[in-house]
């Protein structure tokens, strides 16, 4: 049987997930860590799917945190190898569906047979303008916004920039995500309720959307709730409702 079709007009633009709880589905049915990785990854190419389904143009994937160096050495030689796997499996699903795959992080610092993975994919994909795929990997929102503390700072030092016209736009072209859109809904699989430092000053008007369902089993079905959940909820940016209720289309207005 068919999945139902569902609504895209009011879809969010752009979604972000932290795909959690791979360890302790795992560990749920007596296997080994490393296989509740491996079936996050295989989650990873089905929510893509869903993605092009649902007409999503942007869909960032926590994957890697800057953090998740301090796991055991074994699991982190695992995660990188099954990236690389990823890689090369599907950059060619990548091109065919014309998903441009874009990275948020210190990926320099990855591995070199991981990184020149993902260095191709990235190069291969990149005239695509539809859709976008983004990994975050080797990520931390600290990390990322004083590093952009850091390069704006140099950039007044050498003249490039004035602190009396600073303001969130120019300070935003310093982070990561510059050219990306900030995310409209983020997810968080396993039933963990925080950002785990995770686009913390693009989340400022985020909605979040938090289940108890593990990564590998978070479905199209689980997908389409947090959308259809994102809908139902009145954006107000600092406004009143009276204000935003007439912007909202009347097939979503509140009964």
């Amino acid at each position: 049987m068919s999945e139902p079709a569902v609504d895209t007009s009011a879809n969010p633009q752009h979604v972000a997930i932290i795909m959690d709880g791979n360890g302790r589905w795992a560990r749920a049915r007596g296997l080994p860590r490393i296989e509740g990785h491996r079936q996050g990854v295989e989650n990873v190419r089905r929510i893509m799917e869903v993605m092009r389904e649902l007409s999503l143009p942007y869909l960032t994937l926590y994957a890697f945190s800057a953090e998740n160096w301090r796991r055991p050495a074994e699991e982190v030689g695992a995660l990188m190898g099954l990236l690389e796997i990823f890689l090369e499996r599907y950059t060619r699903e990548l091109e065919e569906n014309e998903v441009r795959l874009r990275t948020i992080g210190r990926t320099d610092q990855l591995p070199a047979r991981p990184r020149a993975c993902l260095e191709r994919a990235i190069a291969r994909t990149a005239h695509f303008t539809g859709r976008t795929l983004v990994l975050a990997l080797n990520y931390g929102s600290r990390q990322e916004t004083t590093e952009a503390v850091r390069a704006y700072a140099e950039a007044v030092r050498a003249g490039r920039e004035d602190p009396a016209a600073l303001d969130w736009s120019r300070f935003a072209k310093y982070l990561y995500t510059d050219g990306l859109p900030d995310p409209d809904l983020i997810i968080r699989t396993s039933g963990e309720s925080r950002l785990s430092n995770f686009l913390l000053l693009q989340a400022a008007y985020a909605e979040m959307y938090f289940t108890p369902v593990y990564w590998p089993d978070f479905s199209r079905a689980h997908l389409v709730e947090a959308i259809e959940a994102f809908k139902r909820r009145e954006r107000r940016f600092g406004q009143t409702g009276e204000q935003v209720r007439p912007l909202i289309p009347a097939t979503l207005s509140p009964q």
